[in-house]
């Protein structure tokens, strides 16, 4: 990907990493591990943004 990116591109690909997070271990535990992952995670590899 090139070096310089456009604000817009670089505010969704932002979001798209801070979304791309586990579930925090509070919330397992404090749902009794009924929630271990959530189903909007992506693997950079497998899974690619739309643009």
């Amino acid at each position: 990907m090139a070096r310089n990116k456009h604000v817009a591109k670089k505010k969704r690909l932002l979001k798209a990493m801070k979304s791309n997070r586990r579930v925090p271990a509070w919330i397992i535990m404090r749902t009794n591990r009924r929630f271990l992952q959530h189903p909007k995670r992506r693997h950079w590899r497998r899974n690619k943004l739309k643009r």
